[in-house]
């Protein structure tokens, strides 16, 4: 196992005394599971605590939305441009890319006081590795990218330049020698040459001797260190300081030179009085090129997925990571977007931007969102649709049917059978909606009546799902016919339903009774072979039960079976009656 460049930090949690109880824990994507064990130090057992840490909790505050929103669709489009770019056209696109990341990275800055230091601190390094590794500037124009990039985050001269000019009279403004010049690197490699000849000529014939500003200012032409050191506190980095010895000493640096001037800067400037900081390493790891370096440091020092993440799969897109594979198969970029990407899972409302981040890991990018979406807590059924629709999508068939099945089953136990039923058929599964149209049969049988209607009118082919469901709709079908008066139709549906053995016996009964306002009819309905078929599925019935089953029965159900057979005969006889006639005649 490598070993850590240094110490991680301390971290207390608050209600955790490992003094008085012994602790265990277990690592998670985004967060660490701490729980006490069952007996203190003492050998007491009492209750035990579990307390869960998470990181980067501040990064995921509502002001920082913007940041992973935005980012989500440039990361987004840089994923599906990959393979339309080509040549000149790509290395443009890519260096617009990394514009557009840093421009989001500003607009949270500007947005939001708190956090900024960290902020400020990812745009700096990002800013250099655009400068160094995504754009690749070469010696002439690499310099004039550092003075902007110093310009831009480090020194605060066009303040100073606009509070100079501003003045009455600017060149007795107290600030007017700390400017120096305002001119354009074009311009001044143009004079460079000529100012360096002129500066060391003034030097030697001591022209300058009784100015101390001007002789200053020609020593700094000059590239002197000890006269540029002078002018540290205008400075107050290293870096800054190492910009600006380049601009006078060498200013057609070469991208392979940077590494030497920066370590010489870096210890010119500190001069042994401090060590460097975090940042100082992560710098000076980009000055001398080493990406995979600056990648390390960045995820220790600001411990930060988004930052790493995102920067990485730029980098990778640049092509300058090659094939850095990582013991257990994956690479690098892919790594530190599954953190990412696992990290935003964690948060209620940050989980669907890990879609996409995942989509876009080739290795196990699908085998981590199989399991993070099998961890989503399905409060709504507004949420667990867009689950839904993220499985269907990707053709997740396990979790389309595992979200359907607890969704079905919670609206089961909320009594809204619709909803219930509803999901057990987009889960196709048949035992379920078996279980629910039992429900509604027993529903119906209690209240005489369907809930949800709609559902059931519109269950198409779904009702070929299962033998009851299918039973369901065409029960329901009949009394849909029979309230539109189509009697002959819903009498040979009724028949149907109970000699194809569709129908559970324990509803043969609400089916025969259903056939008595049809038996009594004015005009016959039931032909006599019909009316044989239900004669014999009374029978059946009756004959069925048991001794002490008919014992049980109450003077209700007794009625009903010798209602149904005085309407039988009934029917029969005038079935006879009428058949009869018709030939005779």
């Amino acid at each position: 196992m490598e070993e850590l460049d240094a110490e991680p930090p301390v971290m207390v949690v608050p209600g955790a005394d490992p003094s008085s109880r012994q602790l265990c824990f277990a690592w998670g994507p985004a967060e660490v599971l701490l729980c006490e064990t069952r007996f203190d130090r003492t050998g007491r057992s009492p209750a035990s605590r579990v307390f869960v840490v998470r990181k980067d909790q501040d990064i995921y505050i509502h002001t920082l939305r913007k940041l992973f929103n935005e980012s989500h669709g440039i990361f987004i489009g840089l994923q599906r441009s990959e393979e339309e770019l080509a040549g000149k056209s790509r290395k443009s696109h890519l260096v617009q890319v990394s514009k557009n990341y840093r421009s989001v990275i500003r607009a949270c800055m500007e947005d939001m006081h708190q956090a900024v230091s960290i902020l400020s601190a990812m745009e700096l390094i990002w800013n250099l590795c655009e400068i160094l590794f995504v754009e690749a500037a070469a010696a002439g124009p690499l310099l004039l990218r550092l003075l902007d990039w110093v310009r831009l985050h480090v020194c605060d001269v066009d303040n100073m330049v606009r509070e100079v000019l501003s003045s009455e009279d600017p060149s007795k403004h107290e600030l007017f020698w700390n400017l120096n010049n305002t001119q354009t690197l074009t311009e001044m490699e143009l004079k460079w040459q000529h100012w360096h000849e002129e500066c060391q000529r003034y030097l030697q014939d001591g022209t300058f001797a009784s100015n101390s500003h001007t002789e200053s200012i020609c020593k700094i032409l000059l590239g002197d260190e000890d006269a540029i050191l002078e002018k540290k506190e205008l400075m107050t980095t290293w870096y800054h300081f190492l910009v600006t010895r380049l601009l006078y000493s060498h200013p057609t640096v070469k991208p392979m030179e940077l590494r030497f001037y920066a370590q010489s800067s870096m210890d010119l400037f500190l001069g042994g009085e401090c060590s460097p900081e975090p940042l100082d390493t992560i710098l000076m790891a980009a000055f001398e090129f080493e990406i995979h370096q600056v990648i390390k440091e960045c995820s220790i020092a600001l411990s930060n997925w988004w930052f790493v993440a995102h920067l990485t799969d730029l980098l990778d897109h640049c092509k300058l990571l090659q094939s850095h594979n990582l013991y257990f198969g994956s690479n690098m970029r892919e790594f530190l977007l599954l953190e990412y990407a696992s990290g935003l899972f964690s948060h209620h409302s940050l989980w669907q931007l890990g879609v996409d981040y995942f989509d876009h890991c080739p290795e196990y990018g699908r085998v981590y969102l199989e399991l993070h979406i099998e961890r989503i807590p399905l409060n709504t059924e507004q949420k667990a649709l867009k689950v839904l629709r993220i499985c269907e999508q990707r053709q997740m068939h396990e979790q389309v049917r595992s979200i359907c099945k607890i969704m079905a089953m919670k609206a089961l136990r909320n009594n809204r059978l619709g909803s219930a039923l509803s999901w057990s058929i987009r889960a196709k599964d048949a035992a379920f909606a078996t279980l629910i149209s039992d429900r509604f049969l027993k529903d119906y049988c209690e209240r005489g009546s369907f809930s949800d209607l709609d559902l059931i009118d519109n269950l198409g082919p779904s009702m070929l799902l299962s033998d009851r469901l299918t039973f369901l709709g065409k029960y329901r079908e009949f009394h849909r016919l029979y309230g539109e008066k189509r009697f002959s139709e819903a009498a040979r549906l009724l028949l149907m339903l109970m000699t194809a053995h569709i129908a559970p016996c324990s509803f043969w009964m609400t089916l025969l009774t259903d056939a008595l306002p049809l038996l009594e009819q004015k005009e016959v309905i039931f032909s006599a072979e019909q009316t044989y078929e239900l004669m014999r599925c009374l029978e059946d019935l009756t004959a069925g039960k048991s001794e002490k089953q008919k014992f049980q029965d109450d003077n209700v159900e007794t009625m009903k079976v010798e209602m149904l057979r005085l309407a039988l005969a009934r029917n029969l006889a005038r079935v006879i009656v009428k058949e009869g006639t018709l030939e005779g005649s």
